[in-house]
């Protein structure tokens, strides 16, 4: 097997926007239709199938707007990324534009929090997928379905790009058809025009019939917030394997314009479709869950079973994407030499052979605390990986902040994607997000997670800030070495 290195010099640009091949050794394995897939299924993740229902219990109908909210907050973060990774497609993305826009401190800390928050994932999706697994063959005992799970997707992302491509494009499609049949399906049921369906339609009655439309006040609204803004995480990882497809920029513009009605259809019409054919408080919407309630309303047979099968999809679908978002930040760092160097070497099919068995192991290790130390140790990584996400969409809207001058100034023939009104929306963007943090630390059941966020937040960047001061410390010095030969 041959290895490239493929370190760049510090400082030096990390990718040319143009077309073809990437400049960084990995190759352009990913077809336009892939894609176009993890696109539309990087916002569908398994927890709006299994989270909803706590958020309509807590909420009521006005969930609605804790989904159009944080929906809205995706959706401008996406394109201010957009922006950066049309411009400039990198297998680092938010990472390596805010090493450029921020400093190398920031590259730094916000590449290993996100690289932290995915290996972390995959030890929770794993077992999530084992318990399913386990209720269908329990010959097999739940640890033994995370580790095989775990394994195969291994032996995925180290055969090609275009192998995980390739698993990713019938994952996410299984989750498309079958959110989109619900939505047709429900609405049908929902004005009694679905034959056979045991659900009388009330049309759009159940929105105000009990309660009221926002039953619990505008404080249940930010509430709703909290429970699902986690539920939206995935919908960044195309510009990152944007920067191994056939056309990145084509490819990054097409995914950032089309994020509006991923959202709108997915999230919103899919939960409108619940709260419209039954009352936000009928009890089997939190003891079945909500999809579960709504097809047996309507009198799907087995609807437990298909929605498991469901969930299941969108389990190993978010499993194969964190493997892959995990191992392609894990080779980024290494290129850009903050992480160690064998992570930036590709084998003879452009597949960073090192940085994908780094994450595995890590994430293997999570899996062991899963079951060993499950309120300790797990806990522990479980709750300080939770606020990272609302890290990496603030750190996004700060960067975007600077690259846009840095853009213009060098190169602004690359910019084809534009945030909207620019810079006040991207400001009222990252207040929203220091907002949601905030009102996290307020909320009881969400401070600790935020607040152990922030602890490891702070050592990451501290670990960075020092980094940054010594590599600048011995430039400083090598320069005036040189200047001293010279005389």
């Amino acid at each position: 097997m041959s290895s490239t290195t493929t370190l760049q010099k510090e400082g030096s640009p990390t990718g040319d926007p143009g077309e073809g091949q990437p400049s960084d050794g990995l190759k352009a394995g990913l077809k336009n239709r892939h894609l176009s897939m993890i696109a539309i299924g990087g916002v569908i993740g398994a927890g709006l199938f299994v989270g909803s229902g706590g958020g309509i219990a807590k909420t009521g109908p006005a969930i609605l707007l804790s989904y159009a909210l944080v929906g809205a907050m995706v959706v401008f973060v996406m394109r201010m990324l957009g922006e950066m990774a049309a411009a400039s497609p990198n297998s680092g993305s938010f990472s390596a534009y805010a090493d450029r826009a921020l400093g190398r401190w920031a590259g730094f800390s916000i590449g290993w929090l996100y690289w932290f928050f995915w290996v972390v994932v995959l030890a929770v999706e794993a077992t999530a997928g084992a318990v399913i697994l386990e209720s269908w063959v329990p010959a097999v005992p739940q640890w033994a379905w995370a580790l095989i799970v775990m394994a195969v997707l291994t032996v995925t992302n180290l055969g090609s790009v275009a192998s995980y491509g390739e698993f990713e494009f019938w994952f996410a499609g299984i989750k498309v058809v079958a959110i989109g049949g619900f939505v047709i399906v429900g609405m049908l049921a929902v004005f009694g025009v679905l034959p056979g369906s045991d659900n009388p339609g009330a049309g759009f009655a159940h929105l105000t019939d009990t309660g009221g439309f926002m039953p619990n006040g505008w404080g249940s609204v930010l509430t709703g917030v909290l429970m699902v803004v986690f539920s939206f995480m995935g919908s960044e990882i195309v510009t990152l394997a944007a920067g191994e497809s056939e056309d990145p920029r084509r490819a990054v513009t097409k995914a950032t314009n089309s994020v509006i009605w991923r959202i709108g259809v997915f999230y919103l019409g899919s939960i409108f479709i619940v709260l419209t054919l039954l009352p936000w408080n009928d009890k089997s919407i939190t003891e079945k869950g909500s999809y579960v309630a709504a097809l047996d309303s309507i009198g799907i047979a087995h609807a437990g079973q298909i929605m498991n099968v469901i969930v299941l999809t969108a389990v190993l679908s978010c499993l194969n994407s964190g493997l892959y978002t995990a191992s392609r930040m894990a080779f980024s760092l290494g290129e850009r030499g903050d992480a160690p160097k064998s992570f930036a070497k590709v084998n003879k099919r452009g597949v960073p052979l090192a940085a994908i068995l780094g994450s595995v192991v890590f994430g293997f290790a999570a899996v062991y605390f899963n079951y060993a130390f499950k309120d300790t140790v797990f806990s522990f990584l479980l709750n300080a990986s939770g606020a990272i996400a609302l890290f990496v969409w603030l750190v996004i809207c700060l960067t975007q902040l600077r690259m846009r001058g840095i853009l213009m100034r060098e190169a602004p023939e690359k910019v084809t994607v534009k945030m909207w009104f620019f810079p006040y929306l991207t400001w009222a963007t990252a207040a929203m997000i220091t907002f949601v943090l905030g009102y996290m630390v307020y909320d009881k059941d969400n401070r600790e997670t935020v607040l152990l966020s922030l602890l490891v937040a702070a050592v990451v960047i501290a670990i960075g800030v020092v980094r940054d001061l010594r590599r600048k410390a011995a430039l400083k010095a090598s320069a005036s070495a040189s200047n001293s030969a010279s005389v």
